[in-house]
C-alpha cells in the first residue's frame, strides 16, 4: 500500500526531475501540500515525514485544523488558496501565514486591518485570472499593478508574488502560453517590487511546464492525500 510519506517523496522526486530537465535548482521550489477536506491525521502523517507547508481552500475547515495543530505543530505554514469572502477575512488575517489569492483592494484592506499586531505581515499572491475565463476569480493581467500598488503601501501585509490556476486542459501549447504570460508579469513587477520571489503555479497535471516557466511553489493535493472527501 502506498503511504502519504511514499507520495510525497514521488511529489518530490518529480520536482526534482523538473527542475533538472530545466537546468533549475529544486530547492528553489516548495511543495504545498493541498490538504483540503482531508482529516487532521493525515496531515499529521504528512507532517511526520517532513511536510511543512499546508494549502487549504475552505475557511472555517482550515480555522479548524489551525487551531487543532497549533499547540504541537506550531512550525506548520498555513497557505490560504481559495476563494475569500470579505465577512469571512479575519480568519485568514488571524490564521494564516499566507494568502494566495487577492486579488482585490477591499480585501486587501481589511485584511492589513484585521492582521494582529503580534503577528509578522501576511504573505500574499495576487491571484491573476490568466486564462480570462469569466468564470475564474483573479485579477486580470492589465489590473494587477495598481492592486501591487496597494497592497505594497499596506503594512500588515508582505507582497510576495503571483498565483495563477490555468485552464484546465492536458494541452502542453495552451499550458505554456499560460504559464509563460505569468512569468512575464511577473518579472516585470520584480523591477518595483524586489521583495517579490514567489511565482505559485502548476499541479501534478502540468507541475512540470510550470517548473520550466520560473514556478517557485506547486500546489498537488489528491496525488498526495487521495481522493477529496467531498460531503
Amino acid at each position: 500500500m502506498t503511504t502519504i510519506a511514499d507520495r510525497i517523496s514521488i511529489a518530490q522526486s518529480q520536482i526534482a526531475q523538473a527542475a533538472h530537465n530545466c537546468s533549475r535548482n529544486s530547492d528553489e521550489i516548495t511543495l504545498l501540500a493541498v490538504s483540503k477536506t482531508k482529516p487532521i491525521s493525515a496531515m499529521i502523517e504528512a507532517y511526520q515525514a517532513g511536510q511543512r507547508c499546508f494549502g487549504e481552500n475552505y475557511v472555517q475547515e482550515g480555522e479548524e485544523k489551525v487551531l487543532s495543530l497549533k499547540e504541537h505543530y506550531s512550525d506548520i505554514e498555513w497557505h490560504f488558496i481559495g476563494p475569500l469572502q470579505s465577512n469571512k477575512s479575519r480568519i485568514i488575517a488571524e490564521h494564516f501565514d499566507w494568502m494566495h489569492t487577492l486579488s482585490r483592494d477591499k480585501i486587501a484592506k481589511r485584511l492589513n486591518e484585521q492582521r494582529p499586531s503580534d503577528k509578522q505581515p501576511l504573505q500574499v499572491c495576487i491571484q491573476v485570472n490568466i486564462s480570462e475565463e469569466v468564470s475564474k476569480s483573479g485579477a486580470l493581467v492589465d489590473e494587477v499593478a495598481a492592486i501591487a500598488k496597494t497592497i505594497s503601501a499596506l503594512p500588515n501585509l508582505n507582497l510576495r508574488g503571483l498565483m495563477a490556476i490555468p485552464t484546465a486542459t492536458t494541452d502542453i501549447t495552451i499550458q505554456q502560453a499560460e504559464f509563460a504570460k505569468l512569468q512575464r508579469l511577473y518579472l516585470l513587477l520584480q523591477s518595483d517590487y524586489p521583495q517579490m520571489d514567489t511565482l505559485s503555479m502548476g499541479m501534478s497535471n502540468d507541475l512540470s511546464v510550470a517548473i520550466e516557466h520560473g514556478s517557485t511553489m506547486v500546489r498537488i493535493g489528491t496525488a498526495i492525500f487521495g481522493a477529496r472527501d467531498y460531503p
